[in-house]
Parts: structure tokens; sequence; C-alpha cells
């Protein structure tokens, strides 16, 4: 892909996509960054060169959407965007019986309706340029945790998405990856972790005490995680790589953490796992 080539990246605000649109930016490439707030903007353009454009983008709004669209085309005309990184994501937690389904369908609209929102939206300046697609997914998309439930479910449709469009737009040589962080040093988890504590304060205190336990055990769990959760920067190369080399690959396992579970998931027995994981949440397993 050519340096002067465009990269369109959602959810640049922060974390992985902010990361992203710094590493880009360093290595020549015109980003258009999408954020949802004034003073996000501000500070990537502080600490990016003047190449970079930022855009305000919410990715639950179709006409937010669409007006991103207009602006992209006015810019690039028929020279296209080289590439769409579908970053823009949050994590929904508490267990699968207590979440309001108002919550679950947030998660599915910002980390999946958005990606396919964008994408079919930008797909016709992806053609011009002969540009590539990166979805921004988690080991979370092959194997699924307790109390993410909603997020890792949501990840698991990214990935079946990304698949199917692999397929779909292999005609025009449009290449479809995905990145798969493990832990990522991120405010996503932390705001996770503020949401659940807002979500199960409504819940019946009789409900709340089934899964007391096992959710304060959850929570030192990834409090231990986030401890050792790798910069955003190191899955931005991720990111470059599926962007600009000459063959990219299908899927990004980016983390020890992340190839240890998915070696995991391949080796053994979803049963055995599922005790595996039982018995390091320390949570009673009875099937």
């Amino acid at each position: 892909m050519p340096a002067s080539g465009a990269i369109l990246i959602t959810g640049a605000s922060s974390g992985i996509g902010a990361a992203c649109a710094r590493y880009l930016d360093e290595r020549g490439l015109t980003v258009w960054a999408g954020v949802r707030r004034q003073e996000d903007a501000d500070e990537l353009a502080r600490l990016t060169s003047t190449r970079l454009h930022v855009c305000m983008l919410d990715v639950t709004d179709p006409e937010s959407i669409a007006a991103a669209g207009r602006t992209l085309t006015e810019a690039l005309g028929e020279k296209g965007l080289a590439g769409l990184v579908n970053n823009a994501g949050i994590s929904v937690a508490g267990p699968l019986e207590l979440l309001p389904l108002s919550e679950v369908r947030t998660q599915f609209e910002v980390n999946v309706i958005g990606a396919l929102a964008m994408t079919q939206t930008l797909l016709p300046l992806l053609r011009k340029g002969r540009g590539r697609i990166v979805n921004i997914s988690s080991i979370a998309g092959r194997a699924a945790t307790p109390f993410l439930g909603a997020y890792c479910s949501s990840k698991f449709a990214l990935e079946a998405m990304s698949d199917a469009l692999r397929l779909e737009l292999s005609p025009w040589g449009i290449a479809v990856s995905l990145v798969e962080p493990g832990a990522v040093q991120s405010q996503i988890w932390q705001r996770a972790t503020m949401s659940a504590t807002r979500i199960l304060e409504g819940v019946a205190p009789e409900l709340f005490r089934l899964y007391e336990q096992p959710l304060s055990r959850m929570q030192n769990v990834m409090a231990r995680a986030a401890s050792r959760a790798i910069p955003a920067e190191i899955v931005a190369h991720a990111v470059a790589h599926a962007l600009t080399a000459a063959c990219p690959r299908v899927r990004y396992l980016v983390g020890k953490d992340a190839r240890f579970r998915a070696l995991l998931k391949w080796a053994l027995p979803d049963r055995v796992q599922d005790r595996l994981l039982a018995w390091y949440l320390g949570f009673p397993h009875h099937v």
C-alpha cells in the first residue's frame, strides 16, 4: 500500500484507536481519526503531524456515519480509501441473567452494527482505493469468559462477520483481517467495571447475592490481568502489518495471554476448559 494511502480509524479517542492513529501517522500514512468529543480531537492533533485529520464520528448514529462518508468522499475522490480500521468498541460486564436487555443491545450496536455500518458506507471508497479492512476483535472473540458474556458475544459476532466479508469482498481484492488482543492497557475495562457497578446497583439484593462471591473473584482476576496488560502500541503494530504487508494475515493474535488462551481453546475439550476456568475464577462448577 502506498504511503499516501488514507486510513480511517474509528474509536480513536484513546486506547488502541489512539495508538493506531499515532503509529500510522508516524509511518507517513494519512490518518482520518474518528472521535466523539472535541477535547479528544484536540489532544490527538497535538500528538500527531499535520497529515492527521480528525472527524467527529459516532458509529451508533446513522447521520454521523453518513456525514463522515461524505467528508471522505469529497476529500479523497477517485483515490479512494486505503484502509478502514473498525476499532470503536465498549464492554458491558455482568452476569447475563442480570443484564438489562437495553445494555446488551447497546453492546451489539457499538461493537457489531457500528462496524458493519461503517463498512457499508465506506465500501465504495475502499473499492476505488483497493483498500483493506481491519476489525479489532479480541481473544474474547474466540473464547468466552463468564461475566463478560455480552462483550464476548459481540466479538464472536464480529469474527463471523469478518469471515463472511473476507469471502464476499475478495473479488475486489479487499482484504479483511482480524486483530485479536488479550489484555491491553486501555480505559475500556475501567469503564466496564464502572458500567457493571451501575447496572448491578439496580439489581434486587436476592439476585445479586447469587453471584456476589464469583463476581468479587472475577474483579480480582481482571485487576491482575490489567496489571499485566500490554501497551496499546503493540496492537498498533499488528494493525499496521494488516494494512501494509504484501500478504496480510487473516487473524493476528496479540499478547502472550491471547496466544495461551487460543492454545487452550484449540487443545482442550470444552468441558475441561470449563472446569479449569471455574477453578481459576474460584467459583463452584457442578456440570
